[in-house]
């Protein structure tokens, strides 16, 4: 079952955010993200699970992503 809520354990810092590897695995079984290389892109025709910050992953952006620990992933916006 997906919690519907809208996810309150993101920590931004500067411009990237640490996520939970459970929110992070989510995104990528529901397809909302998807691989461009070693990059990751929203795919606007997909659902996006509510966040607290609704522009959070807007479309076209480009992330890298870094483990950051056992239990967060970071993404960085890539310009």
């Amino acid at each position: 079952m997906v919690d519907e809520r809208p996810f309150e354990n993101v920590t931004r810092e500067g411009e990237s955010f640490l996520l939970p590897r459970r929110k992070w695995r989510e995104l990528l079984f529901i397809g909302a993200l998807v691989a461009r290389g070693e990059l990751y892109v929203r795919d606007p025709s997909r659902p996006m699970p509510s966040f607290r910050d609704p522009d959070l992953i807007p479309e076209g952006l480009l992330f890298r992503v870094h483990p950051a620990d056992n239990d967060h992933v970071r993404l960085e916006r890539i310009d």
